[in-house]
């Protein structure tokens, strides 16, 4: 699901640029528990020959606040996704993970009971346009499970978990225990 651009298509402008770009793409951290990375090229900007680039010319779709928002627990909690983003595999270097953060925030009312928990490590996907499901990397790649009992009222906790999809699409359907269906989510790059 997630598209690259070689940098055989990208024009060299100067060293200067290559210098200001290898610094930019230096960075191989993958997000997950505690950190986040994001490694932009500006547009019109150089990227060194040994180096992988992503397509600036062509849209990178990004979820706006409040975009893909579904109850949970029926009216308990509301999810709400924050970034779907493709990432490369620390194990085998390969970018076909999509890494899926979100907020999950108790409603202000509602009784609450010790069992309602969403679990963040169960979560699926599906290609809209073939139907092939998609499932989470492993629980070790996941913030695991949420208990809305230990959350105040009105609060809210982030929560993430890596889904192993292939390369090739833009969108996905993310499905979350015990929440509405998210449809047609764009992947960022």
């Amino acid at each position: 699901m997630c598209t690259q651009l070689s940098t055989a298509n990208l024009s060299n402008s100067s060293d200067a640029n290559q210098s200001t770009n290898q610094d930019a793409l230096s960075s191989n951290s993958v997000p997950g528990p505690g950190n986040a990375a994001s490694t932009t090229l500006a547009s019109g900007t150089a990227a060194p020959a040994n180096s992988v680039a992503f397509s600036t010319s062509s849209p990178n779709p990004q979820i706006q606040p409040g975009q893909f928002v579904q109850p949970a627990l029926d009216t308990k909690a509301k999810v709400e996704l924050l970034t779907v983003k493709c990432i490369k595999d620390p194990e085998t270097g390969n970018r076909d993970v999509v890494n899926v953060q979100m907020r999950v925030r108790r409603a202000t009312s509602g009784d609450v009971k010790g069992s309602d928990v969403i679990s963040v490590n169960g979560p699926n996907a599906r290609n809209p346009d073939t139907s092939e499901t998609y499932e989470a990397v492993s629980l070790d790649r996941s913030t695991g499970s949420i208990s809305l009992f230990q959350l105040r009222p009105s609060a809210s906790v982030d929560a993430y978990v890596w889904l192993r999809i292939p390369e090739g699409g833009n969108a996905i359907d993310v499905f979350i225990p015990e929440t509405a269906a998210f449809e047609d989510v764009p992947i960022a790059n």
